[in-house]
């Protein structure tokens, strides 16, 4: 990262880089939250993720209030900056989802969060955010989701990689970066997500986004 580069700029850049249509899995989690989420609605974003989805939300639609959760002071200073012109309706947050409003919100997401979230704590997480939302309000969780038999991780993690060099990562980066997420994420096959979710009370579980090795789903509370 150059001088010039701030935490937003450097994080925004790597996720388009390694996450396939990643544009597109912001579009579409605003239009599943607006299915449900009323005009003048509260949503929970778990993962302020630098502001790159607070911003999308709070531009698109002007009435929405949005609490951000982020345990990293870097990440919530880049989403201070990215949300500073919707200031008045986005509240960050410092922690994990603990230190989350009692809501009660109309919608909820989480993107690129639950493959970083141990598993031990991912129900108890699930739990905490279907707690906080309105009956029948949506929750769109995406993160990595594959097979998890040895075979499977090689293969899917490979790919990864793959896509990353593809759009200008250097080789031996995205292998450092393979090697470190094979060691380091929490991962679950998309069976196991599902059912996860539904043990923590969320109905009606779709899968909307697939690409590569990261899944997306939009349930309900």
């Amino acid at each position: 990262m150059t001088g010039s580069e701030s935490p937003l700029n450097s994080y925004a850049d790597g996720a388009f880089r390694q996450v396939p249509g990643l544009a597109g899995l912001h579009r579409m989690t605003e239009l599943l939250l607006a299915e449900r989420v009323p005009e003048k609605g509260r949503v929970l974003v778990l993962g302020a993720g630098g502001g790159i989805e607070l911003a999308n939300l709070a531009s698109t639609h002007p009435d929405w209030r949005l609490d951000g959760v982020d345990p990293s002071e870097a990440m919530l200073e880049a989403a201070r900056r990215a949300t500073h012109d919707f200031a008045d309706r986005v509240t960050l947050h410092k922690g994990t989802i603990e230190v989350a409003p009692d809501g009660p919100f109309d919608g909820a997401t989480s993107l690129l969060v639950f493959h970083f979230v141990p598993l031990s704590d991912r129900l108890d997480t699930l739990k905490a955010m279907r707690q906080r939302m309105r009956p029948g309000a949506p929750l769109v969780l995406a993160h990595m989701s594959f097979p998890q038999d040895a075979t499977s991780r090689d293969v899917w993690m490979r790919r990864h990689a793959a896509f990353a060099i593809s759009n200008g990562i250097a080789p031996s980066q995205a292998e450092s970066g393979r090697q470190a997420m094979l060691e380091r994420l929490h991962l679950l096959a998309p069976e196991e997500e599902e059912a996860m979710m539904a043990e923590a009370g969320f109905t009606g579980a779709s899968l909307f986004f697939a690409g590569f090795d990261f899944r997306g789903w939009v349930a309900y509370a």
